[in-house]
């Protein structure tokens, strides 16, 4: 297990727990020492985490608070995404529930009582966003057969950067390699999407700040 998930496995440990928990304890769950646990627990607290206790009495990682502004932004925004493709929706409900698990009483049933509906109004995608999702992660180029406004079809190689989610489209922003230059393709006009495995040569950071500048758009959380 890398160290960063086992950090974060070691945050979602102390989460089920609602009282100390002994480092033996957390030692065993995760399968490491407990000079590992020791020393996880002081880079987390050291990075922020509010995590209670000593050695030998035991840890506690207080509930999540929220203010009822914060439940309803978070519970609005998940049911959004569940519009999005099946992988993303399930990883919403799934974020949701974790939420859910480790809050006050009074909390969880505050989410489940948010009056805030998030209706559908895009039109289906031909495609599976997801192999594209995954390759906006890896820095790969992608081939697409793309049907413009006057149904006119071109195949493109294109760097993909991002997915804007819009009310009635989504839209995918890319580098294309036909126009050497940015281009927006609405997801619903990809007729065909091919993965390449091939990474392109920039990194997607620095093309998606340059893309940013060019169309005026600011930086998002």
């Amino acid at each position: 297990m890398a160290r960063a998930e086992r950090l974060l496995e070691l945050i979602q440990v102390l989460r089920r727990h609602r009282h100390p928990v002994a480092g033996q304890t957390l030692a065993d769950e995760l399968g490491i020492s407990l000079r590992t646990v020791y020393r996880d627990i002081q880079t987390l607290v050291g990075q922020g985490a509010a995590i209670d206790g000593e050695a030998g009495i035991g840890f506690v990682l207080p509930p999540l608070m929220f203010t009822d502004e914060e439940i309803e932004a978070l519970v609005l925004g998940l049911r959004w995404v569940k519009q999005a493709d099946a992988p993303l929706a399930r990883a919403a409900v799934n974020v949701l529930a974790k939420v859910g698990a480790v809050l006050p009483d009074d909390l969880r049933d505050s989410i489940e009582g948010v009056g805030l509906l998030a209706a559908a109004a895009h039109a289906a995608d031909p495609i599976d966003l997801a192999p594209l999702r995954e390759a906006i992660r890896a820095e790969h180029r992608i081939i697409i057969d793309y049907a413009d406004a006057k149904g006119e079809r071109t195949r493109r190689t294109v760097w993909p950067i991002a997915i804007g989610f819009f009310d009635r489209a989504r839209v995918l922003a890319a580098w294309c390699e036909m126009r050497s230059d940015y281009r927006h393709f609405r997801t619903d006009r990809i007729a065909k999407l091919r993965l390449t495995g091939r990474r392109y040569p920039q990194r997607r950071r620095a093309l998606m700040r340059a893309w940013r500048e060019r169309e005026g758009i600011p930086e998002q959380m």
